[in-house]
């Protein structure tokens, strides 16, 4: 795992380019802080801040070629790197490493563009060819590892996280109303979408190529539900999901450095921590979260499972006074607008894992996608179904909605009732499923003086997507999950940017390729959905605590809106204050005001989950504008700010190197 950026056929003066480009990697150190590179060649520099896991003697980064003409800046890992070493060097190539990075070098010479669908792993790269003039931007099929770019000048700039911009002469940052209207709708940015005008996130499974002043745009990797296996009975299938969790488990394990495992007290990541110390034989790391606020907590299970597995386990226990004092800092890596204050234990929780000497970690998240283990689906199959279902098939499957949901009961199903009544045709073209979560997206979008409609991106994505529109209801609405919450907030807000704020890769065995096209062709053939995930538990009833195994959905959430209200910190004076708001033209400052008074002086139970969720919005709206727009932030004033070794300079101009 490391960060890169870079400058591509730049108006930057010759001799400014390698204080831009450290200035770059300096922004964005955390990630890589174990030794930071740079090369420079006439119409490009670019640069790598390394965290050394594979072979980290002989991986600094840039990685050239033999004959110096294809230069690569990579993030991430590639878990098969071994098999495909093996392919490589059969047709001849030489290795003089062990890191995956080489062979992501040798694969793109030897294949061109056809090697990223060989690739199973989390990655975002840059690779420079001298030869051809190009530079080409690629990032893995789910979307895991972030790369963004942006016209600057007559050139390009792109970077692992959009705070290294602001160590380029002359770039400024604007927030874009129509973005950041579609993100209060659906929750999370779209696949491209940044927050901000002129940047761009180069799209899972895409790749960017960059020459003679042209930007192309091209897919390698479509999402699609038909590319699994035959599957001929319930257990054969609990079969197949063991072989290649247990696989992609094993993949995932390859390191040279300790692999620790976090456990959030459900069932994905007590299969993951399960699966990691039974191919490893060796004394595990486990990490969890705990809650001074006993509504949120999960440490009963955590401590079960860490003894179930014998590992050496680290709790943090998080109080409200904890995400308040946290929360500017982890928007800063965050870099987006978010509705949740979850992501921030996850930031102090990496803090805690680097500090205990782990940097690397699995995790379960993507569980919930592949094996519809959300409400969502439940309730997409409920209202797909309504027309056609009796009143007593109805019932039964309300009452089977929530079991996690302590005093769910007979008033709370009658109310229920009437709102899927109302849902159960199709409002939104395409967007059936997730028509129920929208509303609260609708209040969100009252923050935006001019909102239009916020969901016109996501109509338009699905539109354009062929395949999308022969789906299923449930396909669709894991369809829209990959392609938006997953990668937009829960890989990226709550996962990669936060355990990378203090260099930590995350790993997710159930983010495989083989994997997510099990669970495709499993769902809902051996199950009717409504017992969720129940081949996954199945899978693995015999290796886990029942009670770990038998547990509903807990969702993962963190006091919200209390934790403000109760620490009153200084900066929540950017939401009060009327010249502050009126920085952001684009917000609807009165609406603002009133929603800030009413949260802040409510009693909990008095704000609604759409209030929670907008004033969250909100605050980190104003924490972004204030950070990247104002750029009032001192970068040296992050508890984060690192400054790694320098290990290679390669200056191509003088052909010279070191």
């Amino acid at each position: 795992m490391c960060g890169i950026a870079g400058l591509f056929q730049s108006d930057t003066a010759p001799g400014d380019l390698p204080r831009v480009v450290t200035g770059m990697l300096g922004a964005i150190a955390h990630r890589g802080p174990d030794g930071l590179g740079y090369m420079v060649d006439d119409p490009c520099a670019m640069g790598t801040v390394r965290l050394a896991i594979l072979d980290p003697a002989h991986g600094a980064q840039p990685f050239g070629d033999a004959e110096g003409r294809v230069w690569l800046c990579y993030n991430g890992e590639i878990y098969n790197y071994r098999e495909l070493r093996a392919e490589l060097e059969a047709k001849g190539h030489v290795f003089h490493t062990r890191c995956d990075t080489e062979v992501v070098l040798e694969a793109w010479r030897a294949w061109g563009d056809a090697a990223l669908p060989r690739f199973n792993g989390g990655f975002a790269f840059a690779l420079y060819d001298r030869l051809e003039g190009r530079l080409v931007l690629a990032r893995d099929r789910f979307g895991k590892r972030p790369l963004f770019f942006a016209r600057h000048g007559p050139g390009l700039v792109f970077a692992s996280e959009m705070k290294a911009f602001l160590a380029v002469p002359g770039f400024t940052f604007r927030q874009d109303p129509a973005q950041i209207a579609s993100i209060l709708g659906q929750w999370t940015p779209l696949p491209d979408q940044s927050g901000f005008e002129g940047i761009e996130n180069v799209p899972m499974g895409c790749w960017v190529s960059v020459q003679d002043g042209r930007v192309s745009r091209h897919t390698y990797a479509s999402l699609t539900f038909d590319d699994g296996p035959a599957v001929a009975s319930a257990a054969d299938a609990r079969d197949l999901i063991r072989d290649r969790l247990t696989e992609s488990v094993a993949m995932r394990l390859r390191s040279d450095v300790e692999v620790g495992v976090y456990l959030s007290g459900g069932v994905d990541s007590a299969i993951v921590g399960h699966l990691t110390r039974e191919i490893t034989h060796r004394p595990l790391s486990t990490f969890s979260v705990e809650f001074a606020d006993a509504e949120f907590d999960e440490s009963a299970e955590q401590r079960m499972m860490a003894d179930h597995l014998g590992s050496r386990h680290h709790a943090l226990r998080v109080t409200q006074e904890d995400i308040a004092a946290a929360f500017p800092d982890a928007v800063y890596h965050a870099e987006v607008p978010t509705f949740r204050s979850a992501f921030v234990p996850m930031f102090l929780l990496s803090r805690r894992t680097r500090e205990a000497g782990i940097k690397v970690v699995l995790s379960g998240e993507g569980a919930d996608e592949a094996y519809l283990g959300y409400d969502l689906f439940k309730e997409t199959l409920l209202r797909a179904a309504w027309s056609e279902s009796d009143e007593a098939l109805r019932r039964e499957r309300l009452m089977r909605l929530y079991p996690h949901y302590a005093h769910y009961g007979p008033r709370d199903i009658a109310a229920v009732t009437g709102l899927y009544q109302q849902f159960a045709e199709e409002r939104m073209p395409g967007l059936f499923s997730h028509e129920l979560r929208f509303q609260n997206g609708r209040f969100s979008a009252r923050l935006m003086r001019d909102a239009g409609d916020p969901f016109a991106p996501l109509s338009a994505l699905v539109a354009e997507t062929p395949a999308y529109q022969a789906m299923s209801p449930v396909e669709r609405a894991q369809w829209l999950e990959y392609k938006t919450l997953l990668p937009g907030y829960l890989l990226s807000t709550q996962g990669e940017r936060m355990s990378l704020a203090h260099g930590v890769e995350n790993r997710c065995p159930f983010l495989d390729k083989a994997v997510v096209d099990l669970a495709g062709s499993v769902n809902l053939r051996f199950d009717d959905g409504f017992d969720e995930k129940k081949l996954l538990r199945d899978a693995f009833a015999a290796d886990l605590p029942e009670a770990v195994v038998r547990k509903r959905k807990f969702p993962y959430r963190a006091p919200d809106v209390a934790a403000f209200a109760q620490a009153q910190p200084d900066y929540l004076e950017l939401v009060r204050s009327e010249a502050e708001l009126a920085a952001l033209p684009f917000l609807e400052a009165r609406f603002a005001q009133r929603l800030t008074r009413k949260v802040l002086t409510s009693p909990p139970d008095g704000i609604s989950t759409k209030e929670n969720q907008t004033f969250l919005f909100l605050l980190s709206t104003v924490l972004l504008h204030h950070d990247f727009v104002r750029r009032a932030r001192a970068p040296e004033a992050l508890s984060t700010r690192v400054t790694p070794p320098l290990e290679k300079v390669v200056d191509l101009r003088t052909a010279g190197a070191a």
